[in-house]
């Protein structure tokens, strides 16, 4: 049975652009073919058995040539498997999107549309550039730039708005022309590359040196070029380059599986966020002590990763979820929300989310001869049993999960590293010590490095580590504004 097509506009670059309904095509592809200007975290979307197929499209260097890829979407068509066809900004605005749609039509191959956001578009918002406005233009012209010859400049040069794509390398070129048409040499003109990403760079000049502040600046493709008097509102409308963290290349130690929140939240601020996770979290093998749970008094949480893998535990166990102890401790308010989507209440919390400040919580409660319960890490530090047991209590520890470093982290960690990042976040004492058994120490010498809180930050100054930034609270938000405001 054949198969089908869809083509989808990737959008202008940050992922988060993306269509729901092209997020909803790429959850069902079995291929997909994707550019050079498609953000791969997009491909997050696609099934992990999906076939992943780079067909290039970079100027003067294409992994396949138009023919092949028209050739290759029509072959896996044909095998039955449902094929998206990847495409940066909008498959129908100089995307040859159009070129490729006939090729699919002529084979009498099923195929749909989707559309993206544009490139010009996502660039406008962006930069604080509207391509209309009513005080300056209500014209809009968009135009290829890769062979200025063939463009009647004349025609063009008239037009308030002017977008010029795959213009950079013939911008003095398309300058000189349009100022030739008539165009004022003083209408303010930009090129912004990887428009809508933390790496955006953008470039602002009268039209007649806008080329010459291109090239002393180095810009290279891919970039698109925006002329006329709406570019002289990006100094006041300009916000996302204005973003306290924008540029800011962070790398995110945490587990692949919980990297996500941090990656949002550093994006969020603009920042570009690198994942390299250095640890994995597992299940222990024996957790036999949750067969009694109902002979505990309290049962103490010290982390989320802790609720996750105690309900895992109480599941393959056959041991009833509600059978809790009456009273339950978390160790902050991650934790306890947890907890609580469990439907369970939380009846200690403390003010600070570390060990110590988790201890201290418990000093309002009579401790002596009771029994508690510590679900936690392999790796747990023992301050809270220690310093129940220092009340009289009777404490036992089940460790329920343990940390172990992902076998392609290496790996990972010479490519991350191989252009200097501006920050290293690390979440938990085991990020410090896996990082630093796949780099050498001087790896990190002018790089910022941010910690979730005083364990962490211990750990990082044994390892003669220096702490630039601590969370406060200790959250993933509080890290993320204690590297803003050392920024």
């Amino acid at each position: 049975m054949t198969g089908r097509v869809y083509l989808v506009g990737a959008g202008p670059g940050d992922p988060e652009l993306l269509t729901l309904k092209g997020q909803r095509v790429l959850e069902t592809a079995d291929v997909v073919l994707f550019d050079h200007l498609a953000n791969e975290e997009l491909l997050r979307h696609v099934p992990p058995a999906s076939e992943r197929i780079y067909v290039g499209k970079k100027k003067a260097d294409h992994a396949l040539s138009q023919d092949e890829i028209a050739r290759l979407m029509i072959a896996c068509a044909e095998a039955g498997k449902i094929v998206v066809r990847l495409k940066g900004g909008d498959p129908f605005l100089f995307g040859r999107g159009g070129e490729e749609v006939e090729a699919l039509v002529a084979a009498g191959i099923p195929f749909q549309v989707i559309p993206g956001v544009t490139v010009p578009v996502g660039l406008a918002a962006y930069t604080g550039v509207p391509l209309t406005h009513r005080e300056h233009t209500s014209v809009v012209t968009f135009v290829t730039g890769h062979a200025p010859a063939s463009i009647d400049w004349s025609n063009v040069s008239g037009s308030e708005t002017i977008v010029i794509f795959m213009g950079l390398t013939t911008l003095a070129d398309i300058a000189a022309r349009l100022i030739e048409a008539g165009r004022n040499p003083q209408t303010p003109a930009m090129a912004v590359r990887w428009a809508t990403r933390p790496t955006q760079q953008t470039i602002v000049a009268p039209l007649a040196e806008i080329a010459a502040r291109v090239a002393e600046a180095g810009m290279k493709p891919p970039a698109t070029i925006v002329i006329g008097d709406v570019v002289g509102l990006r100094e006041r409308l300009d916000w996302f380059e204005h973003l306290p963290l924008f540029g800011r290349r962070v790398v995110v130690t945490r587990a692949a599986d919980q990297a996500g929140a941090l990656s949002k939240l550093l994006t969020q601020a603009g920042a570009e966020a690198i994942e390299l996770p250095v640890i994995s979290l597992e299940p222990t093998e024996d957790a036999t002590a949750l067969l009694r749970l109902s002979f505990y008094d309290w049962l103490v949480f010290t982390s989320v990763n802790g609720v996750r893998y105690f309900v895992e535990h109480m599941e393959r166990l056959g041991v009833d979820i509600r059978r809790w102890p009456p009273r339950v401790a978390a160790i902050g308010p991650a934790t306890a929300e947890a907890i609580a989507r469990l439907h369970v209440k939380v009846d200690a919390i403390p003010e600070s989310f570390v060990a110590e400040g988790l201890a201290a919580a418990f000093e309002q409660f009579e401790m002596t001869g009771r029994k508690v319960l510590v679900a936690r890490a392999a790796e747990g530090r023992d301050v809270v049993p220690e310093a129940l047991r220092q009340r009289g209590a009777r404490v036992d520890v089940v460790d329920i999960y343990r940390n172990v470093v992902p076998p392609d982290a290496p790996g990972r960690a010479r490519e991350v590293f191989a252009h200097k990042p501006d920050w290293v976040t690390f979440t938990s004492s085991s990020t410090v010590k896996n990082l630093l058994s796949m780099i050498d120490r001087p790896t990190l010498d002018g790089v910022r490095l941010a910690s979730i809180g005083p364990a962490t930050s211990e750990t990082m100054r044994k390892h003669g580590l220096i702490v630039d930034a601590e969370a406060e609270p200790h959250t993933m938000e509080g890290l993320v504004r204690a590297m803003i405001l050392r920024t």
